[in-house]
């Protein structure tokens, strides 16, 4: 297991646990007791750590190496029933953005995320989660697929951002985003957007207009990462915690200033400390919000889709 810097007195518990585990096999000896003060005193310990991050905390737990991407949760979510589409129908098949219909419950449901490797080689395949415009167009044309067959669509947003690459913005980077965000406006069906790690700038929003906009706890949103922005203001990336706490990207700041529909808990110590229960969560909220959503008529949906985001920020005219 992964521990991050602020979780050593965790590591320190978890590796004294493991010691009495294991002089317990090799003696005989019975210390259930103490090992059951030390796993109660690593619940607490836990809770007052989790209870108490700084915003630059969250976004390191938003990228803890243990933290389920996109493609656990859709698995999960279905019990492994789900078809993979592949390719924009025009480029090629972008594998940092995966998508197609799976079973949620019972109903079919259209999955789209931005998908992250947990290995070097993985990484480098999925362009460690940085879609390419043929990753938005293969996106869109999921979406429109699941708007002719009827079906809701629920994206799971985990990037660093769009690939800024120089092939990237020939083929239309920019253009690709934009008419993401003016297709998904205008969709027929219920749309839930889930931020399960990290929300940086347009390549977040590229999959983020939705009736429902979520945020996990420890997940961040914003317009430029941390470090990307220090460097620009400071020309360094040593005021990244400053740039944290300045840019308002947890998810509580995000509730605060009406840019999202609601916070998902995570189990203690993030969703990377009990995958299965963070996807059960995910999966109950999901149900949740469709159940409201099922009730709306279409173009009601989308009128008040369209109504929620034109609200968003403030306007002074001179």
């Amino acid at each position: 297991m992964n521990y991050l810097e602020f979780e050593e007195p965790l590591k320190e518990l978890n590796e004294q646990i493991e010691k009495l585990r294991e002089s317990e096999k090799k003696a005989g000896v019975d210390v259930s007791g103490a090992i059951n003060d030390l796993q109660r005193t690593l619940v607490k310990k836990t809770e007052e750590i989790y209870s108490q991050l700084d915003p630059w905390q969250k976004v390191q737990v938003s990228r803890h190496p243990d933290r389920p991407y996109t493609m656990q949760y859709i698995e999960h979510l279905t019990n492994g029933q789900w078809i993979e589409q592949h390719g924009d129908r025009t480029v090629k098949d972008d594998k940092a953005m995966i998508g197609g219909f799976g079973n949620l419950a019972g109903r079919s449901v259209m999955f789209i995320g931005q998908q992250k490797g947990n290995t070097t080689k993985l990484r480098q395949m999925r362009n460690f989660g940085m879609a390419n415009p043929e990753g938005y167009r293969k996106a869109l044309r999921l979406m429109k697929l699941a708007e002719k067959f009827n079906k809701p669509i629920v994206t799971l947003i985990d990037t660093p951002g769009a690939f800024p690459g120089l092939e990237a913005e020939e083929r239309g980077q920019g253009e690709a985003i934009a008419r993401n965000l003016f297709e998904m406006m205008r969709l027929k069906v219920p749309v839930i957007c889930i931020i399960i790690g990290e929300g940086a700038s347009g390549g977040a929003l590229g999959i983020g207009i939705g009736d429902r906009v979520l945020m996990l706890e420890n997940t961040w949103y914003s317009v430029i990462s941390p470090e990307s922005c220090s460097s620009i203001l400071w020309r360094t990336w040593d005021q990244k915690i400053t740039a944290s706490k300045a840019l308002k990207l947890t998810a509580e700041d995000m509730s605060s200033n009406g840019l999202i529909d609601g916070i998902i808990k995570e189990p203690i110590g993030g969703a990377h400390a009990n995958p299965t229960e963070m996807f059960e969560t995910v999966k109950a909220e999901i149900l949740r919000h469709l159940e409201v959503l099922d009730k709306m008529d279409p173009i009601q949906r989308c009128d008040a889709r369209i109504d929620k985001f034109c609200a968003m920020g403030v306007v002074v005219e001179s």
